[in-house]
């Protein structure tokens, strides 16, 4: 069940992003739905979800003194110089700043006093600020953060077969994955660690873009496992998947560090590369607003819609709505909603497998786990090869407005 999360994992300042879902309650009527159900667990929000004296600072335009037509890295140190000279207007140390960001949100996170928060928020420069939070993802019921079994002849997951089946990836795009890292060796997946980044700067998950929780490496799998017959199959087999990297190997994150993820495809990313966002969280019109922003470049974001059987329109990014933005809730094999998603229209756009998904998962092995954490990268995948169509409508939708199927 849920628990309230009351400490750091790491550092404060590192702690970047959160996951999915919520625990699936009530019997399956489909047996082998019964063995498979493990669902990703997003820990209970409580008072404890903010993190103390940190805060996202989101300036006006005014506030910009730079360019914003350079490198990510050039539009990086002139927000760290703004940021700074900002702090420094109220004689605030420049070691309280924290992240930056420029290319998708004009702003940067930092450590403040009451006090100090109540003159940065009063500065003319300033459009708003807000508490930055923090949320950890719980190991699957009943197992740990290891492998679930090797790999010992290919099979395609009945959510691949369901969207339409897999087809070989032969475009330029990659499928950006924010999320805890994604295995880098692992045998079934094309990882393209070179586009990647890291929310954290030191300790174990500051030394490498690898996944050491297994939830990156699952939704990685859906969208794009290798078709070598071996393992799994994803929906754009092969296709180049990116870890950023905004989750610790606890699943610890905070929105700051999210936001720094998304900043950062935001910059580096390319009309039609897709990014998957099998996370989420109490409302946050900063992050909103840095997915919205990067999503209008022409990049694909595709968003869990949660898993607290509540109004998607309660939790970021979910509720975003754009042109190049799917918010995704999940059902069973059977097109049935599943109990434990969001629903609400809009925000959500499309419904796909997301009830015992088998898919890559660490130490080069492979796992079924539940959630719209795993019904987003059906999407995703599907997006990677072109339109997105529909067959068919979702049963038993609570909102009354059922969610179209995605096929490719």
């Amino acid at each position: 069940m849920f628990k309230p999360v009351y400490r750091f994992i790491g550092k404060p300042a590192a702690l970047s992003a959160f996951c999915l879902a919520l625990v699936m309650s009530g019997c399956q009527d489909n047996m082998d739905e019964k063995n498979q159900l493990e669902v990703e667990d997003l820990i209970a929000f409580s008072n404890g979800d903010l993190i103390p004296g940190q805060y996202i600072v989101v300036l006006n335009e005014s506030g910009i003194s730079f360019r914003k037509d350079g490198s990510y890295e050039e539009v990086q140190a002139g927000m760290r110089k703004d940021a700074s000279n900002l702090l420094a207007k109220y004689r605030i140390s420049g070691e309280n700043l924290r992240e930056v960001y420029g290319s998708t949100l004009d702003g940067f996170a930092a450590t403040l006093t009451q006090a100090e928060f109540d003159q940065i928020k009063s500065d003319p420069n300033v459009k708003y600020v807000e508490q930055d939070r923090f949320v950890a993802l719980a190991p699957p019921p009943g197992r740990g953060p290891g492998g679930g079994g090797g790999a010992t002849g290919q099979t395609v997951p009945y959510g691949i077969t369901r969207v339409g089946g897999h087809a070989n990836y032969t475009g330029n795009n990659v499928a950006y994955v924010l999320d805890t890292g994604i295995e880098l060796d692992h045998e079934d997946l094309n990882v393209d660690a070179s586009k990647g980044f890291n929310a954290f700067t030191s300790g174990r998950d500051g030394n490498s873009l690898t996944d050491g929780n297994g939830h990156g490496t699952h939704v990685a799998g859906t969208i794009a496992a290798i078709d070598n017959n071996i393992g799994v199959v994803g929906v754009a087999a092969g296709a180049p998947v990116v870890p950023i990297k905004v989750l610790d190997s606890r699943g610890s994150g905070s929105y700051s560090g999210v936001i720094a993820g998304v900043n950062f495809v935001g910059a580096n990313g390319k009309a039609g590369d897709v990014a998957n966002m099998s996370l989420g969280g109490p409302v946050s019109q900063a992050l909103d607003d840095a997915v919205l922003a990067a999503s209008n470049k022409g990049i694909w974001f595709v968003l869990a819609a949660g898993n607290e059987s509540r109004d998607a329109n309660l939790s970021s990014p979910a509720r975003v709505n754009g042109t190049y933005i799917y918010t995704i809730s999940a059902m069973d094999s059977n097109d049935r909603f599943a109990s434990f998603s969001n629903w609400g229209n809009p925000p959500v756009d499309w419904c796909a497998p997301g009830v015992g998904i088998n898919s890559t998962w660490i130490s080069n092995s492979y796992r079924s786990i539940s959630g719209t954490s795993m019904a987003a990268p059906h999407v995703a995948g599907i997006r990677l090869l072109g339109n997105v169509r529909q067959d068919g409508n979702v049963q038993n939708d609570p909102d009354g407005t059922p969610d179209k199927i995605a096929v490719r």
